[in-house]
């Protein structure tokens, strides 16, 4: 350090210190605008990507969520769907029970009402019969009753007695 010291020009100082003004004063005249503007051009393009990267991040959440409220429309819809087809089945069903019901009661009707008319028909079937062997049964006594003279005429006045009584 020394050496240094005792080397020193005082000339030379000054022309170097000159020299190093003028350098900044070209420097800060020609190379530092360029400089600051391409670091400022830089910050701009780190800032614009990071508020791209935000609103990608932003898009990204309002995609999320707008999948979330299409999922649960869809399975909201899908339950709809359900419930209108059990829904459906269950009247089909219902629809089904009573149409059977209906005709069974129907032909249960018809059955009776086929029955009553056999009953009916075997009836006056019946009093038919019943009226012919009847009307043989008096034929057969009222001959053995009129075969007699004597008879015939007491028939005749019990008729008449009870003709006159009436």
């Amino acid at each position: 350090m020394d050496k240094l010291l005792n080397d020193f020009s005082p000339g030379l100082f000054v022309v170097q210190t000159i020299l190093l003004l003028l350098l900044i004063f070209l420097m800060v005249k020609f190379a530092w605008k360029p400089i600051l503007n391409s670091l400022n051009e830089r910050e701009e393009g780190i800032q614009d990507a990071l508020d791209a990267a935000e609103k990608a991040k932003l898009e990204m959440q309002n995609l999320q969520a707008d999948n979330d409220k299409l999922l649960k429309e869809a399975r909201a819809e899908r339950e709809a769907m359900l419930k209108e087809a059990r829904e459906l089945k269950n009247k089909m069903i219902d629809d089904a029970k009573t149409e059977a019901q209906t005709q069974a009661n129907n032909m249960i009707a018809q059955a009776q009402a086929a029955i009553e008319s056999e009953k009916k028909s075997a009836m006056a079937e019946l009093k038919s019969h019943v009226s012919s062997l009847s009307i043989e049964i008096a034929e057969k006594v009222v001959r053995q009753e009129l075969s007699n003279k004597d008879k015939q005429f007491e028939l005749v006045e019990s008729m008449l007695g009870d003709a006159k009584l009436n």
